[in-house]
């Protein structure tokens, strides 16, 4: 009796984008192979590791893509201060999943010309949740295309 082998590739996470903000926070999610990025939420930034506690229950992620804001010259945003704080709880949290920084300049301009182009009415162009979960998903994709085009 002959045996047969056969390949189980390694079950991948999902990996969560952060769009970090001051008052909120954006949030986007892969699906698990990786390759395309959904919104997920935008809640105040004091509920944010309370929600992903919960969502990580549900969902096997893999790692975080938290955005770094930079200015144009390179140089940190005046933020950069409260998201190290930030990435310090997450990774207590978190401690078993990998935290990328991804450059983010730009993607809330993106975000705002996106929504401006879709046809959404101006009242609900003002919900800054909408922007905040468009630029959280600009994000991670951009970083998903970046990461595919260095294998």
């Amino acid at each position: 009796m002959s045996m047969k082998w056969v390949y189980l590739p390694k079950k991948m996470g999902c990996i969560v984008g952060i769009d970090y903000g001051s008052k909120r926070t954006g949030l986007a999610t892969t699906d698990p192979q990786q390759i395309i990025a959904s919104s997920l939420a935008s809640l105040p930034t004091t509920e944010v590791l309370s929600y992903l506690k919960t969502y990580c229950k549900e969902v096997n992620v893999e790692a975080f893509v938290v955005g770094q804001p930079l200015q144009k010259d390179g140089t940190p945003s005046a933020i950069e201060t409260e998201i190290q704080h930030f990435i310090g709880q997450l990774k207590e949290v978190f401690s078993e999943c990998a935290i990328t920084r991804y450059d983010e300049r730009y993607t809330s301009k993106i975000a705002a010309q996106t929504l401006l182009e879709s046809g959404i009415k101006k009242k609900q162009r003002r919900d800054k949740s909408i922007l905040d979960r468009i630029s959280a998903t600009l994000l991670l994709q951009s970083y998903l295309d970046f990461k595919s085009n260095m294998l």
